[in-house]
């Protein structure tokens, strides 16, 4: 049998809490800051021009551990009903049931299931998206994390700017119009951009 004492006990708890402290102050959770983050996107408008919008209010919660980025995570959540893409009857129809239907779908979400580093501090983001009632695959190609700086405020905060592309029919967003000259009046491919910036919770 085995007899620890009191003070070899507490000798040992000492050790092991060292030992997790810096991996433990690696780790921190962010919210984003809906105020100064939005999803843009960018699609083919009768095959000669670009339209791009945004989605101008997104929540969310990104769990960071410097240390080891592949044990960080992101979940995001995306108002469908602040889509803006500067005319306002074309962002009615994007509204409308024809597209984004957001009456059914107020919302679309992200949720990771991984990453994997890059070069040059960038990374991917592994996750699913659910938009328009179907949850599909995609991967986001982060840029960076922003080091951390403290606002006039005193509030911690740190950025990121992301990219993806997706079709948009794999999500059940099928209207289109056929022209005259045989072309459609809306692509099929939707980039998206993606702005964060995140404040450290309390």
């Amino acid at each position: 049998m085995i007899r620890l004492t009191v003070t070899r006990v507490a000798g040992l708890f000492t050790a092991v809490f060292l030992f997790a402290a810096p991996v433990l102050a690696s780790a921190a959770t962010w919210n984003i800051d809906s105020d100064h983050s939005n999803i843009g996107f960018k699609v083919r408008h009768l095959m000669v021009s670009n339209v791009k919008g945004v989605f101008g209010k997104v929540s969310g919660r990104v769990n960071i551990d410097d240390s080891d980025l592949s044990r960080s995570s992101v979940t995001a959540t995306i108002d469908t009903t602040s889509i803006d893409t500067g005319v306002v009857k074309r962002d009615a129809h994007l509204k409308s049931p024809d597209f984004l239907d957001v009456a059914k779908y107020p919302t679309m979400s992200f949720v990771s299931t991984g990453l994997t580093k890059g070069s040059g501090g960038s990374f991917k983001v592994l996750g699913n998206l659910t938009l328009h009632g179907v949850t599909r695959p995609v991967v986001l190609d982060v840029e960076g994390l922003s080091p951390e700086i403290k606002d006039p405020m005193g509030i911690p905060r740190r950025g990121a700017t992301a990219s993806t592309t997706i079709n948009r029919k794999d999500f059940g967003l099928t209207w289109n119009k056929m022209m005259e000259a045989g072309g459609v009046a809306v692509g099929d491919e939707v980039k998206i951009s993606i702005e964060v910036e995140l404040t450290k919770a309390k």
